[in-house]
């Protein structure tokens, strides 16, 4: 298992053929070229007037419920037409508030070559989208070429994280860092909404394949290799247990406290371990990974290996949900970022029709965060990275950090005090949050909620 950022690499779970199929795409995509209905190859500008006009656009918040609306796979004909609709109905607004943001930057940091190349990417993305808002997807041969461009989108995309991190690093003479979180937070929850609609679509039609008009016989048994597990709606495990994660992510975090200090922590987990409820695996493997290494690191330095690191797993009731408000609504407590995109300042009912909350402490004995780092904990620390060494530690760094570039595709941004701030990104885009309790000089505890689905039939 990889700590890696929301779609760099398939969440361990993920049935086989989605895996492979989303890799050999990968390979095989469009890049740079956009294609109309015919195949033909056209311009890949997108006017400046357009994208002003799609990022004024209205938008409501994306929910769990809008993700799993399309039903189980293997989806039928229309079914997947719709998915495919529902999607192209999303992305060119979001990714046109991104191409206006960046813009709004000082042209300063725009010009640097590695916003430029962020910026273009979104251009790029963009233009492959435009043809088809056009009209709607009605026939499989266009659902299929649609797959196509959702693919090379997400691959575009891959590695904007660390491209921007050192692009605002670069600039960092001209742009304060208060702005730089600031920015960096509203873009990357975006890019979390965003990639999560075009990965939900490739995965619903990854596992619908061969389509038809006839509807799904879910009885019949598939081959083996074309299995998807019944829990799995696209990306989203309908009966994640974020017990197993905690256990899978441990390996990995203990493998490199192993590999970096010769020894790692027990970590004993209590509760209610059979709780589960329908989330995205990666958003919970991630959060999970990042909050593990914190408290795994902590506890070593401070010379308490011994003591276990304890983790403890609550669910809440099922509660009734609603249908989200149209961006704007004032009754929700809702926050509306650059993005247009609403996200929850308080907790809300993140689904329809119930909401299944999970909260997930994790206490260590590592001494606790000093008081002076404390209230910086969820800023982007860009200032202290190091451009020769990139896991450099000069007590800058804030406490909560990453302890190894091991991480997979986050390395690159290993020492900039990323995992945190993007954790809570993660957790709160669908009304979650993370909450620090630090005891100075004893040790800390991480409050994780979880917003999913509860039932899902």
């Amino acid at each position: 298992m990889a700590a890696t950022v929301l779609w760099a690499t398939p969440v361990r779970g993920q049935p086989r053929l989605i895996r492979t199929r989303l890799r050999l795409i990968r390979h095989t995509s469009t890049s740079q070229k956009t294609w109309d209905w015919a195949g033909r190859s056209t311009t890949g500008d997108v006017a400046r007037d357009e994208v002003a006009q799609l990022a004024a656009s209205p938008r409501r918040p994306l929910t769990l419920a809008d993700l799993l609306k399309h039903g189980r796979p293997p989806l039928s004909k229309d079914a997947l037409l719709a998915s495919a609709n529902f999607t192209l109905s999303l992305l060119p607004a979001r990714l046109a508030s991104r191409i206006q943001a960046l813009r709004n930057l000082p042209f300063i940091v725009v010009s640097n070559p590695h916003v430029s190349k962020i910026y273009e990417n979104y251009r790029h993305s963009l233009s492959t989208l435009l043809p088809y808002q056009q009209r709607r997807i009605t026939t499989l041969e266009e659902e299929n070429k649609f797959g196509d461009v959702l693919a090379d989108l997400v691959q575009t995309h891959t590695n904007t994280i660390p491209i921007l991190a050192r692009g605002f690093l670069e600039c960092r003479k001209y742009v304060s860092p208060a702005d730089v979180t600031r920015f960096l937070d509203t873009h990357l929850r975006a890019r979390i909404g965003t990639r999560l609609i075009a990965e939900q679509h490739l995965a619903l039609h990854f596992a619908s394949q061969p389509v038809s008009d006839e509807p799904p016989n879910r009885s019949k048994p598939r081959s083996p290799e074309d299995a998807v597990p019944s829990n799995y709606i696209g990306v989203i495990d309908t009966a994640i247990q974020p017990a197993r994660i905690i256990r899978l992510c441990e390996d990995f975090v203990g493998e490199i406290c192993e590999l970096k200090y010769g020894v790692r922590p027990r970590l004993v987990i209590g509760g209610e371990p059979e709780a589960s409820f329908a989330h995205v695996p990666v958003h919970v493997e991630y959060i999970i990974t990042e909050l593990l290494k914190n408290a795994f690191r902590a506890t070593i330095e401070s010379g308490n290996e011994r003591e276990p690191i304890e983790v403890t797993i609550a669910a809440a009731p099922d509660v009734p949900g609603k249908e989200p408000p149209v961006e704007g609504d004032a009754d929700i407590g809702f926050q509306l970022d650059a993005n247009d995109e609403a996200y929850p300042s308080e907790a809300m009912g993140a689904s329809n029709p119930s909401s299944q909350s999970i909260t997930i402490r994790i206490r260590d004995r590592g001494g606790g965060i000093p008081p002076e780092v404390l209230p910086h904990i969820w800023s982007y620390s860009f200032t202290t990275f190091s451009d020769v060494d990139f896991n450099s530690d000069n007590g800058n760094l804030d406490a909560l950090n990453t302890i190894s570039s091991s991480g997979g595709h986050l390395s690159s941004i290993a020492g900039l005090g990323y995992g945190l701030p993007l954790s809570r990104a993660y957790a709160e885009y669908f009304g979650g949050s993370i909450a620090v309790q630090s005891l100075w000089g004893w040790g800390t505890d991480v409050y994780l909620t979880l917003k999913g689905v509860g039932k899902v039939d």
